[in-house]
């Protein structure tokens, strides 16, 4: 099945007479190499060896990729008369077939009509493995009597096509090719050019991206044939400032993935119809859909043919890279990597040429069980976000390799230092900073809580509280999934035990701001000014702690080989910080109980009072503890001791 099936089932006959003569010519190539194929078989078979005629070169001139094919003179051998060729029947079919592709652009032609009809009828009378002399004489032959051949009809069928295609222009726009277009036309011809140009080196050597363009009264019309695909075909009607693509897909997934796309420059989608074709896509169902762009201006207009044509080359090869890349994420995120990787104008044709999954298999089994168990998916270990940001920029590394024709080794080995860098970056230390994020939106709430006056409003402080306890556990949840780490991959123990340390300063504030919200039901008498403003100045402290803890987790994760003096004396800077301010609140706390005292008389006040403060504090003792835990950890790290 011909390309040009589907462009006449989206109902666009004047593009078909260009592409029907081109896939003549191409069919005569491919004759001609089946009529040469016969007669090396008829040569091995005389000769009584095995050894036949090199085609290597027809075979590549006329783009067949058929093992069984070239195999065929070898096994060839003669019986008597009879030539026994394996496959015989296979190739009359095939035969037969391009014979009508190549006479379809000459319909009206009655004497080429009924010599192809003979030629067909005879060809399926055929046996399936054996040729008389006559038949292969009938078959082959070149030279012109009294009695036709198929050869001979080829030969005439490539004469006549040689004159149609004289009569249809030739000129090319960038590598359109066009004929009957008017001065307008040109300008958006070029402009859906510049943008297929501007992508097109992403395919690499993949066939596909030819363009045809024509007139057809008051509309333009463009076809590009994406790949190979049958079913997978691109025909764009332009008529005034209205731009109408019709999209036909094999691949539901593949057709919305296109959708999202030309939805970047304006498209308007119709609902995609499921359709059915006798011999094409070998009559499975294929999708088909509209999408309508309405241009202000004639500016506009060839923007949007730009932006077309700039995003056609990232169908091709999708579906099997969606396939390769649902071995590591899941199918959406794939999807997603893929749109990203063609928003970037990355693609995603060099990481399949590189190795695609071997890449990052081969990534993953040079760092070892450490990091990577058998079974392991790279999503699981790396988490969701991150899995997809490696594979992005894994991608970006092979196009940027391909392009520069970089050999594959160095590809493979700059994957795999990109996965130790993700590692290394985003692995333990991101579930530190997650829970260490935690914590300091509970002491930012309680700062800001007591700043509004939360402990004088019922439903604020409780609603907080809510939100608190939510907080905590998720905190509680990163620490269940340090340890389950630590269980699997020795080096997560030190992490596992750091922020279980950490989750005692999330428990304390999450104390904090229960004790709060039964502080806001009526329980705040004495409050207002000493006592207000030392639990203040406490809650302060608590979170300048919180604020450098964070800043020290943040330091520390990117310590290494390139880090500066500057980042190690902000490293321990930040550490004594929170010392400090363990100690300012060990003194604010003595405050807090003296102006307790002083001011407050009611015994349920006092007593939740009390407990709130000893709670803030007591973050700050846990907080002082991480610190210190961190500190161990880097120093380990760095090989310097503790």
């Amino acid at each position: 099945m011909e390309k040009i099936e589907a462009v006449a089932s989206l109902g666009q006959a004047e593009l078909l007479r260009p592409a029907r003569v081109r896939a003549a010519l191409a069919a005569n190539d491919r004759l001609k190499l089946y009529l040469s194929v016969l007669q090396a078989a008829h040569d091995c078979a005389q000769r009584g060896d095995a050894r036949a005629l090199d085609l290597a070169r027809e075979f590549a001139v006329a783009g067949v990729d058929a093992p069984w094919l070239a195999q065929l003179p070898a096994t060839a051998y003669r019986e008597g008369k009879e030539l026994h060729v394996a496959g015989l029947d296979r190739l009359a079919g095939l035969l037969a077939e391009d014979l009508c592709t190549m006479a379809r652009p000459l319909e009206g032609d009655a004497d080429f009509a009924a010599r192809c009809a003979h030629w067909c009828a005879w060809l399926e009378a055929l046996a399936p493995d054996t040729l008389s002399s006559a038949q292969l004489h009938a078959l082959t032959s070149g030279k012109r009597g009294k009695d036709d051949s198929l050869h001979l009809l080829v030969m005439d069928l490539h004469k006549a096509l040689n004159r149609l295609a004289s009569e249809l222009s030739s000129e090319t726009i960038d590598g359109a090719h066009v004929w009957q277009v008017d001065a307008t036309d040109r300008s958006r011809i070029a402009a859906f050019m510049r943008g297929l140009n501007a992508t097109r080196a992403l395919k690499l050597d993949h066939p596909g991206l030819d363009t045809a363009a024509t007139r057809d009264g008051a509309r333009l019309l463009l076809q590009n044939d994406i790949c190979t695909n049958d079913a997978h075909v691109l025909v764009i009607q332009v008529e005034g400032l209205r731009v109408v693509l019709t999209y036909s897909d094999l691949h539901r997934r593949r057709f919305a993935f296109f959708q999202s796309l030309l939805c970047e420059v304006g498209a308007n989608w119709s609902e995609p119809q499921a359709r059915t074709s006798a011999g094409l896509n070998f009559g499975a169902t294929y999708y088909v859909g509209t999408a309508t762009f309405d241009c202000a201006d004639e500016e506009a207009l060839c923007g949007v043919l730009e932006g077309i044509g700039t995003r056609i080359v990232f169908l091709i090869d999708w579906n099997r890279a969606r396939k390769r890349l649902e071995q590591f994420v899941g199918k959406t995120d794939a999807v997603a990597i893929l749109a990203e990787a063609a928003r970037r104008r990355v693609g995603h044709m060099a990481w399949l040429a590189a190795g695609g999954e071997q890449l990052v298999f081969g990534a993953m089994q040079a760092l070892g069980p450490e990091y990577f168990r058998i079974g392991d998916r790279l999503d699981g270990v790396l988490g969701t976000e991150k899995a997809r940001a490696f594979v992005l920029e894994s991608m970006a590394l092979a196009s940027a390799a391909m392009q520069q024709r970089q050999p594959l080794a160095l590809v493979a080995d700059d994957t795999r230092l990109l996965l130790a860098r993700y590692l290394h970056r985003h692995d333990e230390f991101d579930l530190l900073a997650e829970h260490a994020a935690y914590c300091h939106a509970l002491a930012e709430g309680l700062r800001d809580g007591l700043a509004h006056g939360h402990e004088r409003d019922r439903k604020a402080a409780r609603e907080f509280s809510e939100r608190a306890k939510d907080w905590e556990r998720r905190a509680d949840q990163l620490v269940m999934d340090a340890r389950a780490r630590a269980e699997a991959r020795p080096r997560w123990e030190a992490f596992a035990e750091l922020v279980e340390t950490a989750d005692d300063v999330a428990d304390a504030l999450e104390e904090a701001a229960f004790l709060l919200s039964l502080i806001a039901a009526d329980h705040h008498q004495g409050w207002r000014g000493e006592v207000h403003q030392t639990m203040q100045l406490l809650a302060d402290a608590v979170l300048g702690a919180a604020q450098d803890h964070v800043r020290a987790l943040e330091i520390a994760r990117g310590f290494g080989e390139d880090s500066s003096a500057e980042d190690h004396e902000a490293f321990v800077a930040a550490l004594w910080r929170v010392l400090n301010a363990e100690r300012q609140c060990d003194v604010l706390l003595r405050d807090v109980r003296r102006a307790l005292a002083e001011h407050v008389s009611d015994a349920a006040t006092l007593n939740l009072s009390t407990d709130f403060a000893q709670a803030l504090e007591s973050a700050t003792d846990w907080l002082l503890a991480t610190g210190y835990g961190l500190r161990r950890l880097v120093f380990s790290r760095a090989g310097v001791g503790r």
